[in-house]
């Protein structure tokens, strides 16, 4: 009896042992569960805070409702205050407590959101003592950052289109994208570079996001022999020059060059750029189904694809020019800080603000000079500016009209023009000092190519309204002025889910012209109109780009970039588009390599996450 009562006694400790045990981990698991849905909870808040910051500022792309929102926050006195509930979890509240301008970067502001997530066990919807909560700070960027739409010889908002093209011309040596499908229809054009198409639910009507069908594409031995000879032209990649896939070599050189990419679509195995190294480099086609390789030397030749991510795209977002009080403040602002430019040369127009200049034969008793046509940077009104080979428009940093400007001939200087309407271009456009993207004249690396190109002229035109390219007069008799109503141009919601209106431009707005036309009159342009066959500029536009260019067999040379939310250029004769890749930025904490002072689009980054405890 005494030795089974002792079994027994050993049993029963076993026995509790174990229960005691068993009731810990189900009261530590319990716990993590707890601990798990309150972290939930939190991050749902801080959801909702960011929500409602970011998309006013999206929409308004300037700091005004948000600092207003957020002005006296602190932790006594949260702003913007979120609370809601996740159904058979818990509660949220969440506001802003605090608000920085980061070293006075005036693009930025620094936003710290705290978030309470608890179990709301009585469901009063107040947070009661005991009841399992969890507390959080974060933090988040807001910026006005460069935007990516400018790392595109052609980017379109809504639809883009390459329509009845040959691979001879159309040729485009630039990567290519819309926020919206890519329709290439009627013919292939050749697109050495990738072609890019997101998801829009807000265009009217929505967009899948689909690339229809991939354009020519040269291989690298053909585009580098054509390089050889287009001193506009990017770079062809050559390992021997630009370093193997992942090498440091070939991470300075990547988004520079043009990477046919074709041998790992033609002998499948063989490496590539995204395979080795991660990152991607060279020609791809990219939409709502992923990215994929893809060869095609020639219209009949049977398009080859390889598929390496299925990732989709994502929309990228605009700048807006709406509110142009912000680029005349820039103009009135801007000092030039480079006083030395990489060839260890001074930089003449260091210190200075922005301005126009252009020739006044009228001046110095009819000798004739140069006049600066804008006060502190901005001339308010419209303006001709026309330029020759001796004579050229001079131009220096971010400059504003507050109408319209007709503009062509020859450009010297780096810098901005604004216009709170239109820009009419009406004749060619071209550098008196262009620059030159070969490995020639002892320049081997990008280095010394960036220090060759970086004090070349360059010109940027941002119209708050639309870019129309040739004379008014003649629109309507070449017919282009049907791509620039519906149902060419497109609505569309914003944020808010307002509809905004397709671009008409036979509307009619305040100044009693329409859209397509100038302030300064038919007349005006169509005396001093020419024929398009050339275009040195970035060309970016609140609306529309288009009109004519080009006529006969001359083809036309487009060296730069058109970024706009329609797209409607007619074109007489071939074309030629070449980006300049001096507008894209260098690295993850590099500026372009010339600083334009373009529009900017808004950016979101969440930075820091800290756990302030859960409590029980």
């Amino acid at each position: 009896m005494l030795t089974t009562f002792a079994i027994l006694a050993l049993l029963g400790a076993a026995a509790m042992a174990f229960l005691d045990y068993s009731t810990q981990s189900v009261r530590l698991t319990h716990r993590q569960i707890v601990d798990a849905q309150t972290t939930n909870l939190c991050e749902a808040g801080v959801q909702a805070v960011l929500r409602t910051l970011w998309r006013p500022f999206k929409v308004e792309q300037k700091f005004v409702t948000m600092d207003s929102a957020c002005s006296g926050a602190s932790e006594a006195n949260p702003k913007v205050s979120q609370a809601g509930t996740l159904p058979g979890i818990g509660r949220f509240a969440a506001g802003v407590v605090a608000i920085q301008t980061p070293n006075g970067d005036v693009y930025q502001r620094l936003v710290v959101v705290r978030s309470v997530g608890w179990i709301d066990r009585n469901g009063n919807g107040i947070l009661d003592s005991g009841e399992p909560r969890k507390i959080v700070d974060v933090s988040a960027t807001f910026a006005l950052a460069r935007s990516q739409v400018f790392d595109y010889a052609y980017f379109v908002n809504n639809y883009g289109w390459f329509y009845g093209f040959s691979p001879t011309n159309m040729i485009v040596n630039g990567d290519v994208r819309a926020n919206g499908n890519m329709d290439i229809s009627g013919g292939f054009p050749t697109i050495n570079g990738s072609i890019v198409a997101a998801l829009n639910e807000k265009l009217v009507p929505g967009a899948p996001g689909l690339v229809n069908t991939p354009a020519v594409k040269d291989s690298n031995a053909t585009y580098r022999s054509k390089a050889a000879n287009n001193p506009r032209m990017r770079p062809g990649y050559s390992a021997s020059e630009h370093g193997v896939y992942g090498s440091a070599e070939w991470s300075r050189w990547k988004d520079f060059i043009f990477d046919s990419a074709e041998d790992s679509v033609l002998t499948p195995g063989t490496p590539d750029s995204m395979a080795v190294s991660g990152s991607m480099a060279g020609a791809a086609v990219m939409d709502a189904r992923g990215i994929r390789r893809w060869t095609k030397r020639t219209a009949s030749a049977t398009t080859q694809t390889l598929q390496l991510d299925s990732s989709p795209t994502e929309e990228v977002v605009m700048p807006d020019l709406s509110d142009l009080s912000v680029y005349i403040a820039k103009s009135q602002s801007y000092v030039d800080t480079k006083a030395t430019f990489l060839n260890g040369t001074p930089n003449p127009n260091y210190g200075q603000g922005a301005w126009v200049k252009v020739w006044d034969q009228s001046l110095n008793g009819g000798a004739g000079g140069y006049r600066t046509i804008t006060t502190n940077g901005v001339l308010n009104g419209s303006a001709i500016l026309i330029g020759t080979a001796t004579r050229p428009i001079l131009i220096h940093g971010p400059v504003t009209f507050t109408q319209d400007v007709a503009i062509k001939g020859v450009v010297s200087g780096q810098g901005t023009i604004y216009t709170g309407r239109n820009v009419h271009i009406v004749g060619s456009i071209s550098y008196q000092n262009p620059p030159d993207f070969r490995r020639t004249g002892g320049r081997t690396t990008q280095a010394q190519i960036d220090a060759f190109n970086e004090s070349k002229d360059i010109l940027a035109l941002a119209a708050r309204g639309s870019i129309i390219m040739g004379s008014p007069r003649t629109l309507a008799n070449s017919g282009v002025l049907q791509y620039m109503r519906p149902p060419f141009t497109k609505p569309r919601y914003d944020e808010f889910g307002n509809l905004v209106p397709a671009y008409d431009a036979m509307a009619t707005d305040s100044t009693g012209f329409r859209l397509y036309q100038s302030v300064m009159g038919d007349s005006a342009l169509h005396n001093i109109a020419e024929t398009i066959f050339q275009l040195d500029a970035v060309l970016y536009t609140n609306f529309l780009g288009g009109g004519n260019l080009g006529g006969g067999s001359t083809q036309i040379k487009f060296n730069g970039s058109i970024i706009s939310k329609d797209e409607a250029m007619l074109l007489h004769s071939s074309m030629e588009m070449n980006y300049d890749s001096r507008i894209r930025e260098r690295g993850p904490n590099e500026e372009a390599l010339i600083h334009l002072d373009l529009p900017r689009s808004p950016v979101m980054l969440r930075s820091t996450w800290q756990d302030r405890g859960f409590l029980w």
